[in-house]
């Protein structure tokens, strides 16, 4: 029997099909593709000497591929919106209509309440900003216009939102927007790699449970570069797909750019998956060794090509010319990435970051700051209400597949879904359990294509072999696990819809055990039963990643450090409960019994105390950082010092530290910070008040940059509110020694730099305990010991173009 699925049908749209025969195949691998929920008539329970293919995942034909050449394109438009609206031309006129109704409902889901963000995270913001009026700055992705300094990453997921705002005006809505058709685009290349071997249902389900995983209900309403890198490595999953199907180079070339583009979007991490999809594509393409390693060759050539023509540029051109690489200690952005943005957040040897040089050496499990590693990372804590909702029945289905197709054909298209989707899976899943170096929850949304994908495929071959006992049995334990751990997971926010936990432990109990007799009873009853039934599992699967959901489509986001959902009783970085309790948390920051405790691994650290409000967190101001609000209510105190800094104490709320969720902040994080930002600016942007907006704007012409901040997320603040270039010192994490002492007053000599703002980022630190450099501090110092400080509301500010108080340029 034929199991490959590459059978056109017979009626084929393509304007010129008469040119395009269909190849011959075998007769019984014609029979095009089954239905879902009601498949082809299925044998009685107990039926001998069926084999187990033919009843999980038979045979069925893949849509056309149509006409080739540049002479078809306009075949291909003319078509194209009669292609779109009816869809393959063997499926039911429902399946279509549904599919877009999907893409629909997760716009709207995405762009409700979009602008509540505000500018998200600040730090690309001010990059867009600038790339929306100075095209250079797009292109080396600037943090300023003047072209001082780069965000810490290559600048692909900085063009789209540029260009939007170069269109319709920078505003949050234009930031954000790209953002959103991208989870659009998510969500319709899911459905269409799995709808290519699977039924309607199945692709409509994978589509459905990844729109509602609340993680990426987040990200693809937020400026971070996931959202474009998650896309981008979806579209390669389609494409390994497509090739493996017929051997096609054409096919393997575009993955190959997708992987490039993936690079240039988030440097190595688009290279989890790269193993897993050759090794697919290298095993199971129907076609001879040799050709598949060249054809795998001419795949790693595009590759290259799509994304190393701008890292070619940047390296090749001198420094003076373009800006300096932000996160790097030597302004080389291969250093970069194989650095601070590679193998240094495996090891946590990350020079110039947060816990730069640390390893993981202080905290749980070898997690260090960024919380415990090991195999149940990503269902810990506030982790797993991020993405482990349907993780479980993933991992099950996936075993499931690779069963059910372990007599199938090397070259059968099935086991490729399974093993492309399930490659993609544990090959990131195991990374991010046990990456030692920074690692945000917000980062699990590159799991949650391949959850999807594998929780649709697997429930397509469960459902239509339901009337078997054996498979009713699994697709029973499926729905209940999963019903189980919803519960655990809502529990961990029980004040959150309270009475949703006990309705999906309930419904998923009694969905599977439904399933498991409606297969024993004949007839239209059991058939009534067993789609009853399949509804309910359905729900109860989808509701509490629903709900998760849509609180977070109801509220705002900022910062650099974001989560989903309502808060959880357990914590991690900056998400619910500042640093992972147990590990000690900043002083006073913690939250919900977390302990109190000086920074890991650094020396001299403080104590402080903390209340938890019932409308956000409360706690003890940062050693030595005054003053700083959240929204919320209580107040909290902290004393102790501080590397880096003299000692002295700290009083105030919470600082809008990581995430800023306007009215219901309950967060945790850290102490109060310098200028409203949280660690003074470093993970969150300051609050500018609308007089030191104007007065950065006074004689802005004049200037190269109005204004100099230590740290990226506090220069961004001021740039924002200003619409003016501002100088980032040390880059995001103030530490990048982009700019020396010496240099710093030449500039000022210029009169290329009108005032200092003070406050920001971890530049005061210094390079000690960040290995980075102490350009920042060093520049710090001079300024407040050799002009008099302005200060503008809650702003501190030094007019570089007044008369020093002594002599010092």
């Amino acid at each position: 029997m034929t199991t490959s699925s590459s059978v056109p049908p017979t009626s084929e749209p393509w304007p010129d099909a008469a040119n395009y025969p269909p190849p011959a195949v075998a007769a019984d691998a014609a029979a095009g593709p089954t239905a879902w929920p009601e498949a082809a008539p299925l044998p009685p329970a107990g039926a001998e000497r069926e084999r187990p293919a033919e009843t999980l995942f038979p045979p069925v034909a893949l849509p056309p591929a149509g006409p080739k050449g540049r002479s078809s394109w306009a075949g291909r438009l003319r078509t194209l919106p009669a292609r779109a609206w009816r869809g393959r031309p063997d499926d039911p006129r429902w399946v279509r209509p549904a599919f877009l109704g999907l893409l629909l409902a997760t716009a709207v889901l995405y762009f409700w309440n979009l602008t509540a963000s505000g500018w998200a995270n600040a730090f690309y913001s001010a990059a867009v900003q600038a790339g929306s009026v100075s095209w250079k700055a797009m292109f080396f992705g600037s943090s300023d216009s003047a072209n001082f300094i780069t965000v810490d990453k290559p600048p692909l997921s900085l063009w789209p939102m540029a260009l939007s705002a170069r269109l319709f005006g920078l505003s949050s809505f234009s930031v954000l927007a790209p953002q959103v058709l991208m989870g659009v685009g998510t969500v319709a290349t899911v459905y269409a790699t799995v709808r290519r071997r699977f039924t309607p249902l199945a692709g409509l389900v994978a589509g459905a449970a990844l729109a509602l995983t609340p993680v990426a209900a987040l990200m693809f309403r937020f400026n971070n570069p996931d959202a474009l890198l998650v896309l981008l490595l979806t579209l390669a999953a389609y494409g390994t797909v497509r090739a493996t199907e017929t051997a096609s180079t054409r096919w393997l070339v575009f993955v190959g750019v997708m992987f490039g583009l993936g690079f240039l979007t988030k440097t190595l991490q688009a290279f989890l998956v790269l193993p897993a999809f050759a090794l697919v594509y290298l095993v199971c393409a129907p076609t001879g060794p040799g050709r598949r390693f060249l054809q795998l060759l001419y795949g790693t050539l595009a590759m290259v090509a799509a994304g190393g023509w701008w890292v070619a540029i940047v390296e090749l051109m001198p420094a003076s010319a373009r800006p300096y690489i932000g996160g790097s200690q030597d302004n080389s952005f291969l250093s970069l990435t194989f650095g601070y943005n590679g193998f240094g957040r495996i090891t946590g040897d990350e020079t110039g970051s947060v816990g730069g040089g640390g390893g993981g050496r202080a905290g749980g499990g070898g997690g260090g700051m960024w919380g415990s590693t090991g195999i149940t990372r990503l269902f810990d804590g506030d982790i797993g209400g991020q993405i482990a909702w349907l993780m479980p029945a993933a991992l099950i289905l996936l075993l499931f597949g690779l069963w059910a197709t372990r007599r199938h054909p090397r070259t059968d298209s099935a086991r490729i879904g399974f093993l492309v989707w399930g490659g993609w899976l544990l090959s990131t899943a195991l990374t991010f359990s046990f990456m030692s170096g920074i690692f945000h929850q917000y980062y699990t949304v590159a799991l949650v294509p391949a959850v999807a994908a594998l929780v649709g495929m697997g429930a397509d071959g469960l459902w239509r072999a339901r009337h078997r006992l054996p498979y009713a049995a699994v697709l029973a334990v499926t729905v209940a696990v999963t019903a189980w751990w919803a519960h655990q997971l809502l529990g961990r926010s029980s004040q959150f819809v309270p009475w949703l936990r006990n309705a999906v432990l309930i419904g998923g109990v009694l969905a599977a055990i439904a399933l498991l007799l409606a297969g024993r009873i004949p007839g239209r009853p059991g058939r009534r039963i067993a789609t009853v039934a399949g509804l309910t599992a359905l729900a109860a699967g989808l509701a509490g990643p629903a709900a998760y959901a849509l609180d977070t489509v109801s509220t705002g986001h900022s910062g650099s450090i974001v989560t989903a959902g309502p808060a959880v009783r357990s914590g991690g970085f900056g998400g619910r409960g500042g640093f992972p309790g147990g590990a000690g948390g900043f002083p006073g920051g913690n939250r919900n019994g977390g302990q109190n405790g000086a920074f890991p691994g650094f020396p001299g650290g403080g104590t402080g105390t903390g209340n938890t409000g019932t409308g956000g967190t409360n706690g003890g101001g940062m050693p030595n950082f005054p003053g700083g609000t959240r929204n919320g209510t209580g107040t909290g105190t902290g004393t102790g010092t501080f590397p880096g800094f003299p000692g002295g104490t700290g009083t105030g709320n919470t600082g809008s530290t990581g995430e800023s969720r306007d009215g219901r902040t309950g967060r945790g994080g850290f102490g109060g910070g310098m200028g409203g930002g949280g660690m003074g600016g470093l993970l969150n942007g300051a609050r500018v008040s609308s007089e030191v907006a104007d007065l950065l704007k006074q004689d802005a012409g004049k200037y190269t940059w109005v204004a100099a901040a230590v740290g990226s997320q506090n220069q961004a603040s001021y740039q924002l509110a200003s619409g003016e270039p501002v100088m980032a010192l040390g880059g995001f994490n103030g530490s990048d020694p982009s700019l020396s002492l010496d240099g710093f007053k030449q500039l000022v000599k210029e009169g290329k730099v009108h005032w200092f703002i003070g406050g920001g980022g971890f530049g005061g630190m210094g390079g000690g305990s960040m290995g980075g450099s102490n350009y920042s501090s060093e520049i710090t110092s001079w300024v407040e010991s050799t002009y008099t400080a302005k200060t503008v509301g809650s702003t501190t500010l030094y007019d570089l173009t007044a008369a020093p108080k002594s002599p010092g340029l």
